[in-house]
């Protein structure tokens, strides 16, 4: 019998992988589809990835969830209501918009090239160093061919019509993403010109900034959902802020490549002096109000537990790790850095590399595995130490024990024993 409803779909362009889920109007996942890409390291501390595998995957997934959701009796065929995007952010590439094609391979968050310039992590450096460095990109710019964008503008882009001349895309990014590019005054909500003309970024190869609610395009030819349309954008920790429904001074932490932990400030803007960064929250129309957060950035979490499966083989299945790690009650003296690409929040060290220390005749696999975990732990509980210092008791609701709260959620949250350590470190 076929399931009838109103049905929408989220795209969820992630570090490692790509999601896209259909839910139903009981806000049930009724069909999803995940895919891996491709990670590129052209030298040590470079990440990049390849924006036509990323938009492959978009397609697939797209077109799987679909033919699972069919299957299972659900109506879907007719069309989605709307669908929303999240995505890695920061990420940086620039493309051709007569050909559509990428003028350069994607600059990851978390690639570390600009180091010798200032910080590594904010889209804008990423983008300078694409001007200075490679011939094609700063061709397209002289030619009025270029435009640049973070992920979620490139996946719009071509949702939309691409390079199509009967219907082209749209050149779009929203103010959760353009926040992390350090060229949008996050008070205004525009590009800041003080900072373009500082560090010669032609004004015209920029995205529009709109809110992260409102119906941005509709999805063009060619695609699985043609004509559904694209009625939300947030980067992925604003949208799992916002799925944690956290108010002003609540917060949340996202374990997933990396960790990612957001408290709501509400409309005031903090500026920290604690390592943290200050950022849009989200902002829910065109016209509503503004919400602001402090973040802590943390490079490697759960791509420590994948490079323990795929460098040092320890375990073949990261869901391994916690049956590895519990046959041993603590790590035995073991402690991990994974400053695989130096450190973020709230130390900032692009020198800092990756250090196990501790290590005796007595050291095994779980006591490796443990520290792995832990240093996830140590990690966020720095980042959170330091927003208490920044906004002082207001940095987190309590409960009526008088204790903080801290919201979980991304794929590691699984992890029993994560969890667990994480309320005894913090």
């Amino acid at each position: 019998m076929s399931k009838e409803g109103s049905f929408i779909g989220a795209i969820d362009q992630g570090t490692t992988s790509t999601r896209f889920i259909i839910y139903d109007h009981n806000a049930k996942a009724i069909g999803s589809h995940q895919v891996e890409f491709s990670q590129i390291y052209p030298e040590a501390g470079w990440v990049e990835h390849n924006p036509m595998e990323i938009l492959e995957s978009v397609r697939v997934c797209m077109a799987k969830a679909l033919d699972k959701a069919i299957a299972e009796g659900h109506n879907v065929d007719h069309g989605l209501k709307a669908i929303g995007l999240t995505n890695q952010r920061e990420t940086t590439l620039v493309w051709s918009k007569s050909t559509g094609c990428p003028l350069y391979n994607a600059i990851v968050w978390m690639d570390a090239r600009t180091s010798s310039i200032c910080s590594t992590y904010f889209s804008a450096l990423k983008l300078l160093w694409l001007l200075e460095n490679v011939n094609a990109v700063k061709d397209a710019v002289k030619k009025g061919d270029a435009y640049f964008g973070t992920i979620d503008t490139w996946l719009l882009w071509n949702l939309t019509g691409g390079c199509s001349t009967e219907s082209p895309g749209l050149h779009v990014t929203d103010v959760s993403n353009a926040s992390r590019t350090m060229l949008m005054n996050i008070k205004t909500l525009d590009w800041d010109k003080s900072t373009l003309e500082a560090l010669g970024i032609p004004s015209e190869i920029l995205p529009k900034i709109v809110s992260n609610s409102e119906v941005i395009g509709k999805i063009a030819k060619g695609w699985p959902i043609t004509g559904t349309p694209i009625a939300g954008c947030l980067g992925d920790q604003h949208a799992a802020m916002l799925g944690q429904s956290c108010q002003k001074g609540e917060a949340k932490s996202t374990y997933g490549t990396g960790a990612f932990i957001l408290l709501n400030t509400g409309d005031e803007v903090i500026k920290s002096s604690h390592g943290l960064l200050t950022t849009v929250a989200y902002k829910l129309g065109p016209n509503a109000p503004t919400n602001y957060a402090l973040e802590g950035s943390i490079a490697i979490a759960g791509a420590a537990v994948q490079w323990l499966r795929d460098s040092l083989g320890i375990i073949k299945n990261a869901s391994e790790i916690e049956e590895l790690a519990t046959k041993v009650e603590n790590a035995g003296g073991v402690y991990f850095v994974p400053a695989f690409n130096g450190l973020f929040a709230p130390w900032w060290r692009d020198d800092a590399r990756g250090v196990c220390i501790g290590i005796t005749r007595f050291t095994n696999r779980s006591h490796i595995a443990r520290a792995v975990l832990e240093s996830m732990c140590f990690q966020v509980k720095d980042v959170l130490d330091s927003m208490h210092k920044d906004a002082g008791d207001n940095a987190e609701a309590k409960d009526e024990k008088g204790e903080f709260l801290l919201r979980v959620d991304g794929g590691a949250t699984v992890n029993n024993l994560l969890m667990q350590i994480q309320v005894c470190r913090y």
